[in-house]
């Protein structure tokens, strides 16, 4: 799906935070090979690609497994920026969470969140991960555990839950799940889900506002519209420039094949935050990363097939997307 290509810098900015908390490490080497720059965190209005936002969560989850669980306590639904005052302003648990799930985009969500309701029990699902598996344990964590928070925060008290369930096999740091999720936690389950008592789907909400609610709402449609504009402009780029990384084409090509202006083409991405040399350095480093698994290929033949007329210049971007050259990146221990 569309909202799965671009996302805000907030969930990076919170994971540098937690990390670096009592100063012990380096924002430089968590950002390696996202194309993120330091500088880029004070840019509130900044989009970026999720493999970006990939890339920096793989780096600190090397630093710390737990991450999901530490991010998914912090992600109050504030960050949400207006679609959170939207859900505030909501009559009813079970309306908010309605609300939100209607607005994937804005939720920036990786599953697809569902609530479910039978009789006296009521529950929200995450289904269909739509990410690299290496993070499926760390997002379903991140997920659950910020969908708990955000439940707490709507409801302006702790929502007790009867049960949570996780697919993936149970970690090391299992006990903090149920200090996170104060609740019975079940491991290799069907789904991931977190189980309450339906009646708090009723509860009128503390800070139920109904104008507020009707304007931040078609506030939020409106905003939904552009995003999903934005996100289709840069899903068209990239699929483009995937298609042609042989021979790429420049930005007045690109612009051609979009049949707009060079300057409108450039405009449009910096409106989200990304360009279009952002974008081809996304993608060549992707590949890249996919052919040097490939320990038959030389390096001249991957450099050649992203475009680059001499391996030193493939080289030399290598080493600033990941901080290694694309030897030591196929051979790690060498």
């Amino acid at each position: 799906m569309l909202h799965a290509h671009l996302t805000t810098l907030h969930a990076v900015v919170l994971a540098l935070d937690t990390l670096c908390q009592n100063g012990n490490c380096e924002v430089e080497a968590l950002l390696s090979g996202s194309g993120i720059d330091a500088g880029d965190l004070q840019r509130p209005e900044m989009r970026i690609s999720i493999a970006q936002e990939r890339q920096v969560f793989r780096n600190a989850t090397g630093k710390r497994q737990d991450l999901g669980l530490l991010l998914g306590r912090r992600m109050h639904v504030s960050s949400y920026g207006l679609l959170g005052f939207s859900l505030l302003s909501a009559s009813t648990l079970g309306e908010a969470l309605e609300v939100a799930f209607g607005f994937p985009a804005l939720l920036g969500t990786l599953f697809d969140l569902r609530l479910h309701r039978d009789g006296t029990q009521a529950w929200i699902e995450a289904s269909h991960y739509r990410d690299t598996p290496e993070l499926a344990t760390f997002n379903t964590e991140f997920c659950l555990a910020s969908l708990k928070l955000i439940c707490d925060d709507l409801l302006g008290r702790p929502l007790p839950l009867e049960g949570a369930r996780f697919g993936h096999k149970a970690p090391r740091y299992q006990r903090q799940y149920t200090r996170d999720f104060a609740c019975p936690v079940h491991f290799n389950a069907a789904d991931n889900a977190i189980v309450f008592d339906s009646h708090w789907l009723d509860r009128r909400l503390p800070l139920a506002d109904p104008v507020t609610h009707r304007d931040t709402l078609e506030r939020c449609r409106q905003l939904n519209r552009e995003f999903i504009f934005h996100l289709a402009l840069v899903s068209r780029v990239r699929q483009l420039l995937a298609a042609q990384l042989t021979v790429v084409p420049s930005l007045n090509d690109l612009a051609r094949q979009l049949r707009c202006s060079s300057r409108t083409l450039r405009r449009q991405l910096q409106e989200v935050g990304t360009s279009y040399q952002t974008l081809l350095d996304e993608l060549r480093f992707e590949q890249a990363r996919l052919m040097l698994g490939q320990e038959r290929l030389p390096i001249a033949h991957i450099a050649e097939a992203l475009g680059y007329s001499e391996t030193a210049s493939f080289r030399h971007a290598f080493q600033r997307w990941s901080g290694t050259s694309p030897s030591r990146y196929r051979r790690p221990a060498a």
